[in-house]
């Protein structure tokens, strides 16, 4: 019996041979830049005259690697294979599909390092944001693998004396698995994984900016021997690709992570019945976030001020979970805002290869207009009080931006800018403060910072997010602690890492039998 699951600790880097390992681990994926990467089909790798670069967003001229895209041909093809796999693969013991999770976890969990340092290089990750990265795609491969183990096992049923009674689940068919670029390897491979576990085979369209990574990872599937047209790897352009994929009638379901727009165009196109269609399509879906910390004028101020700085800018702020919004008690609102300038001023920015790096570039150039064009907007919005401008021209680095006195309807306020800003909102009571945080369209992450047991219990109540954290940062959530997935315009509540994600990629079956 496998032991219950634990989650991967993180690497300490505060310890120099940490460091020096990891410079290692960069100098071996630098010395493979340049690569080719096919799409795989059943198995087979394709090349095609059709290509895209992955760059480093710290270094853009630098190529991490060259990717084959699909057409509509190809997109046809993956579709067609994925199909006549799955009348193999679901039938494949559920314990035997969780085997290979456990064989593919245990292989990434001793190559830790090079996936790290590829995602270091490609999407411009710390050491830290990188190694938590890559410990919780293992993560999601061995909790996954033990859900499917426990679903598995005869379910609880009142007993009726004259009957035989079972309830199954069973897989649902072809997935269409659509990652973001932001994990580009821990939610890649947990929403790849949960697909194939439950017994359904999967297209994988990776996302545009982080492609290698994701190849990587189906290597890693092919080295663990899982069958050929369980994941066919499929990277190509959105548009033309993933609308196809979409729309299939033999795509079963549809789990995506990205943003609001996207998510709300997949959503309406799976409700449309094609021709040939025999199932009403699933859409699994995380559409981002407006996330708020609340400050309590009775709060811990030096903790407020740790978790807006680490919440706002780790990662550049590309994070769904990040802190966008501050909104903080009119008591305290000059005393926390002094002190997450204060901490922020002394955040390094550069390269992430650097270890002393803590604030890397964006994702690409398409990002960096747009969060500078926001930026522009929040100045006629709030008063710059830190940032507002490029980095090293050498790749996508912005400062760290924090506007102050905004009003909660500002657009800087309510839209998603996904890149390192952070709007300070001021307010006038702790119920104003809940009411400012619940005005958004959205509803995936949260805090409250308060030493007040009263107001900590209405938020626990009126605060309307899929994941309330009290008395810490509002991101870095771990799998099988914190159930991941939020409300609204956020997506579809999907719990990542949580007992009932699997349930979405599966269907109940009940069978019974008279005596």
């Amino acid at each position: 019996m496998r032991a219950s699951f634990r989650n991967e600790p993180f690497m300490d880097f505060n310890n120099e041979w940490n460091n020096k390992l990891y410079d290692a681990a960069l100098s071996g994926v630098e010395a493979e830049l340049g690569q080719s990467y096919p799409m795989v089909i059943g198995g087979a790798k394709i090349h095609t005259e059709r290509t895209a670069n992955s760059v480093n967003p710290s270094r853009k001229h630098q190529v991490i690697g060259v990717v084959s895209q699909a057409n509509t041909e190809l997109a046809e093809q993956a579709i067609q294979t994925a199909a006549r796999t799955f009348e193999t693969w679901k039938h494949t013991e559920p314990s035997e599909r969780a085997r290979y999770l456990f064989k593919a976890a245990a292989i990434m969990r001793r190559r830790k390092l090079e996936f790290s340092a590829l995602m270091t290089l490609e999407a411009g990750k710390s050491r830290a944001e990188a190694d938590a990265d890559t410990a919780e795609a293992i993560d999601f491969m061995e909790f996954y693998a033990r859900e499917m183990q426990r679903l598995s096992a005869p379910q609880p049923l009142t007993v009726h004396e004259e009957e035989e009674n079972h309830l199954y689940y069973i897989p649902l068919g072809v997935g269409i698995v659509i990652p973001p670029w932001n994990f580009p390897l821990a939610i890649m491979a947990g929403m790849t994984t949960a697909a194939i576990v439950s017994g359904n085979t999967v297209v994988l369209k990776p996302a545009s900016t982080t492609p290698v990574i994701a190849a990587k990872f189906v290597e890693l599937l092919e080295e663990v021997s899982l069958p050929p047209g369980v994941v066919n790897f499929l990277p190509g352009p959105g548009q033309e690709v993933g609308d196809y994929l979409v729309d299939h009638p033999l795509t079963r379901f549809i789990s995506f992570t990205g943003s609001r727009d996207v998510g709300l165009r997949i959503q309406e196109r799976a409700a449309k019945t094609q021709p040939g269609q025999r199932w009403i399509k699933r859409v699994i879906a995380e559409m981002g976030g407006k996330d708020a910390i609340i400050v309590d004028n009775e709060a811990d101020l030096e903790l407020a001020a740790d978790a807006i700085t680490a919440s706002a800018f780790g990662f550049s702020g590309q994070k769904c979970s990040a802190c966008s919004r501050a909104i903080v008690h009119e008591d305290v609102y000059d005393i926390v805002l002094q002190k997450v300038i204060d901490r922020s001023k002394k955040l390094v920015i550069g390269s992430p290869s650097n270890a002393e790096a803590q604030v890397g570039p964006v994702i690409d150039d398409k990002a960096y207009r747009k969060i500078l064009d926001y930026i522009e907007i929040g100045k006629s919005e709030g008063k710059l009080v830190l940032g507002g401008f490029p980095g090293d021209p050498e790749g996508y680095f912005i400062q760290p931006t924090i506007f102050a006195d905004v009003a909660s309807t500002a657009r800087i306020s309510q839209e998603e800018i996904f890149g390192p800003v952070v709007a300070f909102t001021k307010a006038a009571s702790f119920d104003e403060a809940i009411r400012f945080a619940n005005n958004t369209d959205y509803g995936l992450t949260g805090a409250v910072i308060s030493n007040n047991r009263a107001h900590l219990e209405q938020a626990r109540r009126d605060f309307h997010v899929g994941n309330l954290y009290l008395n810490r940062k509002c991101t870095g959530a771990l799998v099988g602690i914190h159930p991941f997935g939020g409300f609204n315009m956020s997506g579809t509540d999907s719990k990542a890492g949580g007992r009932d994600y699997l349930l979405l990629f599966t269907q109940a079956k009940a069978v019974s039998e008279r005596f």
